[in-house]
């Protein structure tokens, strides 16, 4: 490690610095580096991590996410020079390829890592033998499975410690710190005995309504009279009659009015056979305050009222916005908190990947689902299935998705060109809904300020989020859009928008919150990002589970979030603050060692820096980021 600091003291006396080029971020000289520089330093302090001699990790990786070159085999001068026009198109074509996603990625499922896998009968240690007998296909010897499972990661379980049980048994990749004679499970009865009863995680599956969903047994009788009354409306206009807005908009009226009539029908069937229950049942003596609701009774059908107002919204946001790393910003002040993007089709077929998308942490106060969907039938349907199967405070209909797999079907940003039918969609969610709906004159509007084609490649246009929040008004909408820092927070709030929501911001600086709140800059050092890093894991081992099916599942989701934290510049280090969004990081050598290899942004540094908390990576190990960096182009 000596080495590698005289490296960078080397570096900062060196009279040699490169200049700030366009569209790079402006540090201090004495912090910025060569590329070559930069990782001669972090492969020397990983020399003097695992000693001499030892082959650097990286080296496996360097190809992971594209950034190694192969030699040519032949001297710079006599290459063969390209035209105009061919490089012209190999630029557009570089271009094009640090457009949105790596679709060609090596993609590992976690379960891959872990080929002898023990039955969960053994791993729950149940009374009664595996209902699959001799067909199981999970191992049943304890001692044989234990003879070829991995080293433990550590000495510690943080499922063990937090709850008092690990649910994961010999299988926990930390077993070691709850294992008894006999591979017996050790439990902490007094620690169980206070998070027993509590309910952490909501919104889970139910075994029963996945079965009846897969069947198609679930009845949608709201949704069938609004659809119904869309069909009347329709036949009643001639299927081949090419209606106006307003014959649309009346008839969606007229839809939304018998699901109201619906409505009132099941409330007065509910105060009948309450009063029925009143008249049959003895009176009972109460002691406490009298409250409104003793008083009056609210109906069935009336909103749950949520205020929007003042407040920071953590934007859905797909891959990264998983329930860990809600938790994270949660701590760092979020207010509202809303779930990854969900396909309404595959909630309707009862896709368990898709429900984990809307499970809830009881810390999330005020929380939402985000639904994707196309048409009004499926969309519906949907909202009335989660209004009465899972806990939320609001739903928001995403129309802003560019991918093509969702626009093309019409959805996404798709739904902006198609206004009769997201009209349609809107009513007949809000009318079979007992919460707020997000989106299109019903509860609240949030608006990012860039179009399909833009993407990343420029700011976002904060004049035009103005104009529509005045155009909106008393109605709430949030704008999104390149916030970074408080200052950029306290100039959105200028506009008319009723709050703000951030994205790409709290993915990159998760405490964002908490200097938008405080109205305050932090330097965050390298030992609290890393703490924060802790949090995510131990809250990931939580969520995905401890064995090596969970602990590889938090490690990739880990190495998602990453390539977005390293694009992070420590404030100390800046010449001029604040950081913008779309200005690249330089090649730059931090404080110590870790501030520098947190921002570095080759993949086998990520790798590394999972090591330090998760361990070393099983040898099939593969990686790379499931989104590009285009916004510095």
């Amino acid at each position: 490690m000596e080495a590698a600091v005289d490296q960078r003291a080397e570096s900062a006396e060196s009279p040699a610095v490169p200049q700030t080029e366009k569209g790079e971020a402006a540090l201090k000289a004495e912090y910025i580096t060569t590329r070559e520089k930069f990782h001669e330093f972090l492969a020397a302090g990983l020399k003097d991590q695992k000693g001499d001699g030892e082959e650097s990790a990286e080296a496996s990786t360097d190809g992971a996410n594209g950034t190694a070159e192969e030699p040519t085999g032949e001297p710079e001068s006599k290459k063969r020079k390209v035209d105009d026009e061919a490089q012209a198109e190999d630029n557009q074509r570089d271009k094009k390829k640090m457009k949105g996603q790596n679709k060609s990625r090596p993609h590992m499922k976690p379960h891959s890592y872990d080929d002898r896998r023990l039955c969960p009968s053994l791993v729950q240690e149940r009374d009664r033998k595996c209902f699959y007998g001799d067909k199981c296909k999970f191992i049943h010897d304890v001692a044989d499975y234990m003879s070829t499972k991995p080293a433990d990661l550590g000495d510690r379980c943080y499922l063990y410690d937090t709850f008092g049980k690990c649910l994961f048994g010999i299988t926990c990749r930390f077993a070691g710190a709850h294992m008894g004679p006999d591979f017996k499970n050790l439990v902490k009865e007094e620690v169980c005995k206070t998070f027993g009863q509590k309910e952490t995680v909501r919104n889970s599956l139910d075994k029963e309504l996945q079965r009846r969903l897969r069947k198609r047994q679930v009845t949608f009788s709201r949704s069938e009279t609004y659809l119904k009354s869309i069909g009347a409306a329709k036949a009643k206009g001639g299927a081949n009659v090419k209606r106006s807005g307003s014959e649309n908009r009346n008839a969606t009226t007229e839809a939304v009015a018998e699901v109201e009539k619906q409505c009132v029908s099941e409330q007065n069937d509910a105060a009948a056979d309450l009063k029925t229950e009143d008249s049959q049942s003895p009176l009972v003596k109460t002691i406490g305050p009298l409250t409104d609701a003793d008083i009056i009774k609210l109906r069935p059908c009336e909103k749950k009222q949520v205020d929007f107002r003042d407040k920071l919204y953590l934007a859905p946001l797909t891959t990264c916005g998983n329930l860990p790393f809600r938790r994270v910003c949660k701590r760092f002040g979020a207010d509202i908190t809303c779930g990854e993007m969900a396909m309404c089709t595959n909630l309707l077929q009862g896709q368990a990947s898709e429900w984990a998308l809307l499970k809830r942490h009881h810390t999330e106060d005020l929380f939402g689902v985000q639904l994707e969907g196309c048409f009004p039938d499926t969309m519906t349907r949907c909202a009335e299935l989660l209004n009465q199967n899972i806990d939320v405070d609001f739903v928001d209909i995403n129309s802003g998705c560019p991918i093509d797999l969702v626009y093309k079907k019409g959805g996404g940003c798709g739904l902006m060109t198609r206004t009769n039918k997201f009209e349609q969609i809107v009513r007949g969610m809000n009318s079979v809904l007992d919460v707020p709906l997000t989106k299109w004159g019903v509860s609240l509007i949030t608006l990012h300020g860039r179009s399909r084609e833009q993407r990343y490649t420029k700011i976002a246009d904060w004049d035009y989020i103005d104009t529509c929040s005045r155009l909106a008004s008393p109605l709430p909408l949030f704008g999104n859009g390149d916030i970074l820092s408080y200052e950029d927070a306290l100039k959105a709030r200028e506009t008319g928008v009723s709050g703000i929501m951030v994205a790409r911001g709290a993915l990159i600086k998760p405490w964002l919150f908490t200097e938008i709140k405080e109205r305050r800059r932090w330097d965050i050092s390298s030992g609290e990002r890393m703490d924060i890093l802790r949090d995510f894991t131990n809250f990931g081992l939580e969520h995905w589970g401890s064995d090596t099916q969970g602990v590889e599942k938090t490690r990739t989701f880990l190495l998602e979030w990453l390539s977005f934290t390293c694009r992070y510049i420590p404030v100390g280090l800046l010449e001029r603050v604040p950081q913008k969004i779309n200005e690249r990081p330089p090649y730059y050598l931090g404080r110590d060692y870790l501030e520098t290899l947190m921002a570095s942004q080759h993949v086998g540094d990520w790798i590394r820096i999972s090591e330090m908390l998760l361990g070393p990576v099983p040898k099939n190990f593969s990686f790379l980021p499931k989104h590009k960096a285009n916004a510095y182009k």
